[in-house]
Parts: structure tokens; sequence; C-alpha cells
């Protein structure tokens, strides 16, 4: 009997960790991790009545409390976090969609890679340059398709440059994307955006307010979500993939984590 191939998965996401520079400090996830032994008082408050040698070898669980935002490790976001109204595009802005209210199908769909790893650090991506690097790939975008932009950030990870590291997508690259269809984005850079240094720069430099945050505000034009903090893209072929990007489902939530996977086969 014949059996289909076996499938091949990708992690695609960055470890939730300490002591790793995933974000600027300030913002950095904190872990603390409560061995079997630390836990037993909690478990004897459950258990009224219970001593620790109850327990056997004097352990109950393991555990880890967590002190994190939502944008911690690999993440979804919502359009609820470029602004508080989208889809300006089709007639009055209306209410920006939370992380629970994405639609599941945004999140399982077939996935296109855009290697832009030889373009600098803070260059901001323009829809011409997209458009060159699908004609190398020989794709034409269709709607729904998950597009994976893959940086030099993506090999900096867990290096002092990594959060100022990687190209961005600036407005015009954004629209030119959510214009054909696709709702769901990604990057293995710290942002969608140019790194903040290089944003700082240009507008000082040109005065040009209209550079913050162009490639997320563009949601307030045509709503979607983007991946954050990605890894191992430069594994995946230019298509020929499923991408699986479920966010938690955080209330209200401007963003979800997500275990994404590349699913090859």
């Amino acid at each position: 009997m014949d059996f289909p191939s076996p499938r091949r998965f990708v992690d695609l996401s960055i470890y939730l960790e300490n002591d790793i520079l995933s974000d600027p400090p300030p913002l950095a996830p904190l872990i603390r991790y409560q061995s079997h032994a630390e836990t037993v008082p909690e478990f004897m408050a459950l258990l009224p009545g219970t001593k620790p040698e109850d327990f056997p070898e004097g352990q109950a669980a393991a555990s880890e409390i967590l002190q994190i935002t939502t944008h911690n490790g690999t993440h979804l976001d919502a359009p609820y976090h470029y602004h508080a109204t989208m889809d300006a595009r089709f007639g009055p802005p209306r209410p920006a969609m939370t992380i629970d209210e994405v639609p599941l199908e945004w999140c399982f769909q077939p996935g296109v890679k855009l290697d832009f790893r030889h373009l600098p650090d803070g260059h901001v991506v323009t829809p011409g340059e997209v458009e060159a690097e699908l004609r190398r790939i020989g794709h034409d975008l269709q709607p729904l398709e998950i597009v994976l932009i893959n940086t030099r950030a993506g090999a900096r990870y867990g290096q002092p440059d990594y959060v100022q590291s990687g190209c961005g997508m600036g407005r015009a690259a954004t629209l030119f994307l959510l214009e054909r269809g696709v709702r769901v984005v990604g990057t293995d850079a710290w942002s969608w955006d140019a790194p903040f240094s290089h944003t700082a720069r240009r507008i000082g430099e040109t005065g040009d307010v209209s550079l913050i945050w162009e490639g997320h505000k563009a949601g307030r034009e045509i709503g979607y979500c983007h991946l954050e903090k990605l890894h191992n893209l430069e594994v995946l072929p230019p298509v020929g993939f499923l991408v699986s990007c479920f966010p938690h489902k955080v209330r209200r939530g401007s963003a979800g984590w997500t275990r994404a996977v590349a699913i090859l086969g």
C-alpha cells in the first residue's frame, strides 16, 4: 500500500525565554521557574490536611510564572494594535478587530516567502522591490496567502543588534500586498516597520512625521495582521508550503502569542 509522503514541519517561532535579547530591555519577558518542591505548599493549600511527606519524593508540580506582554515572543498583531479604526479604504472607518476577532481562516493559508536579506538595516521596502521579488520567484499573489519577509534580522536573533537589524516594510509596500487580498504578513525582524532608530533618524532629517510606523498604520486603510519575530525563514522555499499561525485568544487583545509553523509536503 502506498502512503502519502510525510509532511515536514518547520518551526517559525522563537523561544519565550529570559536572558536573550528579543525586545528592548524595558519590554523584555520575565519568567520565574518554580520547581516541583517549591509548589508543595501550594498543593497543601489546595488539599487541606496533606503533609509534605504525602507527595512522592517531596515533589508536586513544576510551573512557571510569567510577566510578559502580548508582543513578547513570536506573536500575531491584530489591526487594533495599529489604530482604533480600520478599513477606511472601503467606506467610513470601522472599529479595528482585536485579536479574538481575527478570522481563523486568515491564519492557515498557503505561504509566500520574499527574500530581502540583502537589503541593509533600516531600509524601507517599496512596492517595486516587492514586485521584483515576486517576478524573481515566479509567483502571482493570491487572496489570503500569508506573505513572510525574510530579513537580515533573522540571523541576528539573540545578538545585541537584533532589535535594530533588518529592513522594514513601508506603507506603500504594505498596501501593495493588502490590495491583492493578503491579510496576514510576517517578518523575522522585531517589527514589521524599519527599526525605530532608523525611522527616528529619517524623521530628524526630513521632519516627515508620516514615517512614524508607516507600515503598521496602513491598517487604517485596509485591516490586516502581521507576525513579528519569526525564525527559520531562510530554510523555506519561496512557495509550496502552508503557514499555521493561530493566535492565543486574548479577549480584546492587541496581539496573541502563536506557535507559527510552516507545513511542507
